[in-house]
């Protein structure tokens, strides 16, 4: 069903921070596993984290973790933990942490080895928020040399959003695989015409759409993705 092209998992990026890209890489494990083969996530750098007993930990990677199978360890998942919720440059100054690309390379080693090698790995904001000082995202993509998907949320701007970031993508040397349409907001009059509109602009072929939804499990709605 995930088709070649998502062998060895894929990057998720998004329009901006709040398209919705923790949620549609929720929905895009459980679908990538509907071939019955393991498939886990990966939230390399995140930051606003919250204490517990087990060390600092993220909502978003935690939403990974459980959407993963086998479920693997939240180090793994997150190695960089940052408690500051701000960007990652700043989260991890406040916190005396330098990210470095060899242990996310190391972590990624780890979790495909655990997942058959399908590794779906979600980075932070929009495309060109960097991880680190020196680390921009397409520096990691590159490096594991997995297809993107682009994470559309779907509201007034999102055109030029999305086409913004398809150019930076292909100008960085990285494969927009496809994109996924998420209805971060009830849509509006114009909602089936934007949809027009980005079938056409972006090079890659629409994955699938998920619906305006609060509430919904992602397992729920892995049957509205088509990855073959």
């Amino acid at each position: 069903m995930s088709g070649d092209l998502f062998a060895r998992g894929c990057f998720v990026t998004g329009t901006d921070t709040g398209a919705g890209k923790t949620f549609a890489s929720a929905v895009l494990l459980h679908a990538m596993r509907r071939d019955g083969r393991p498939a886990v996530g990966m939230k390399p750098v995140a930051s606003g984290c919250e204490r517990t007993n087990e060390g600092w930990r993220n909502e978003d990677a935690l939403a990974l973790q459980a959407a993963s199978d086998p479920r693997p360890g939240y180090q793994l998942v997150n190695p960089y933990a940052l408690p500051e919720p701000t960007a990652p440059q700043i989260a991890a100054a406040m916190a005396g942490v330098q990210v470095e690309l060899a242990t996310l390379l190391a972590a990624h080693g780890v979790l495909a080895g655990q997942a058959g090698g399908r590794v779906l790995v979600e980075g932070v904001g929009g495309w060109l928020a960097p991880l680190a000082d020196g680390l921009e995202q397409a520096d990691l993509a590159r490096a594991l040399d997995l297809p993107l998907v682009l994470v559309v949320g779907l509201r007034l701007g999102c055109l030029n959003h999305a086409r913004l970031t398809a150019r930076a993508v292909e100008a960085d040397g990285c494969r927009l695989a496809g994109w996924i349409g998420n209805q971060v907001e009830a849509p509006g009059p114009h909602a089936a015409a934007y949809l027009d509109l980005l079938r056409n602009a972006l090079p890659g072929p629409c994955l699938g759409l998920l619906p305006f939804a609060p509430g919904a499990a992602p397992a729920d709605l892995a049957a509205k993705l088509s990855l073959a």
